[in-house]
C-alpha cells in the first residue's frame, strides 16, 4: 500500500498569525535563497514559523513556474501573498487575483521593436561568452541577458565580474531608454547576467495595490538589489513600505528573527 504524504512547502496555513496587521514582503534571488538556487529546508521552516507571528508575502521578478522551482511546487498556496512577475500574477490566500501582460499593454507592434533592435545591439556587443536566450519573454517584462540566459553557473558568475568591470548591462540600459523612450518603459538590473524591461509602475511596487491600506498597519520589505537601479529599489523606497536591505537568506532570517520574533 502507498500513502501519499503532501509535501511540507506545499501545505497551506490557515492559522491568522499573532499580528496580522503586520505584513512582511520577501524577494526570492538573495533573499529567500542563493541566486537562483532552491531555499534550503531550514530556511522555509524558519518561514514558515514566522508566517505564524506576521503576514508574510512573496514578491519575485521571475513568473511562477521558476519561482516554484525556487521555493517549491504550490507555493503560490503557502503563505497569504504571493507574487511573480512583480505582482503581475497575484494570489491571496491561494486565489488567483489578477494576470496583467506586456503585449496586451504595450502591443505586437512594439514587442517586435524592441526584439528586433536588441538582437541587432546583441550582435555587436564583444563578451568572453556567448550561449542562448538572450531575450526572455515573460507575461509581464521581457528579461535581456547579453551571455544567454542558459550558461553555467561558472559561466554566470564570470559573466557578472566582466559586467561589474566593463557596464555591458548599463550601456545597453542607456542605449534603449533612448530608443524606446515615448514608450514609457522601465529598465532595472537585477541578478548577475540580466535586466529586465517594463512599463513604468510595473516594479514591485505594483503589488502593493493589492494590499488595502487600511488591511495593514506596517509593511516591510525585505530584498538584496535595495540599491538605485537594482530590482528591488522602488518597492524599498515607497512611502508604503519599511524597507530592509539583507545579503543573504541568512541576514534574512538575522533581521526578521531580531524584528519579529524576539
Amino acid at each position: 500500500t502507498h500513502f501519499f504524504i503532501p509535501s511540507s512547502s506545499v501545505v497551506k496555513r490557515t492559522m491568522a498569525p499573532a499580528n496580522p496587521r503586520i505584513i512582511a514582503l520577501f524577494d526570492v534571488d538573495g533573499t529567500l535563497t542563493v541566486p537562483r538556487g532552491e531555499v534550503t529546508p531550514d530556511m522555509m521552516e524558519f518561514m514558515k514559523n514566522l508566517s505564524e507571528k506576521i503576514t508574510v508575502g512573496i514578491v519575485g521578478g521571475s513568473d511562477l513556474p521558476k519561482q516554484e522551482e525556487q521555493l517549491g511546487e504550490g507555493i503560490a498556496k503557502v503563505f497569504p501573498y504571493n507574487f511573480s512577475q512583480n505582482g503581475l500574477v497575484a494570489y491571496k490566500n491561494g486565489e488567483l487575483l489578477e494576470i496583467q501582460t506586456i503585449s496586451k499593454h504595450l502591443g505586437e507592434d512594439n514587442i517586435k521593436r524592441i526584439v528586433n533592435w536588441t538582437l541587432k545591439y546583441l550582435s555587436d556587443v564583444d563578451i568572453p561568452v556567448k550561449r542562448g536566450t538572450f531575450i526572455e519573454f515573460r507575461s509581464g517584462m521581457m528579461n535581456i541577458s547579453p551571455i544567454g540566459r542558459n550558461c553555467s553557473r561558472p559561466e554566470r558568475n564570470d559573466y557578472e565580474k566582466f559586467d561589474l568591470e566593463h557596464n555591458i548591462r548599463k550601456n545597453m540600459v542607456e542605449a534603449m531608454k533612448k530608443e524606446f523612450a515615448e514608450l514609457n518603459l522601465t529598465f532595472s538590473i537585477g541578478g548577475q547576467i540580466s535586466f529586465d524591461v517594463f512599463p513604468t509602475g510595473w516594479d514591485k511596487t505594483y503589488c502593493l495595490k493589492f494590499l488595502a491600506e487600511g488591511d495593514f498597519d506596517e509593511v516591510h520589505f525585505f530584498g538584496d538589489k535595495t540599491f538605485e537601479g537594482g530590482n528591488d529599489y522602488e518597492i524599498f523606497t515607497s512611502d508604503r513600505t519599511i524597507g530592509h536591505t539583507v545579503t543573504s537568506p541568512d541576514d534574512t532570517k538575522k533581521q526578521c528573527t531580531e524584528l519579529f520574533m524576539s
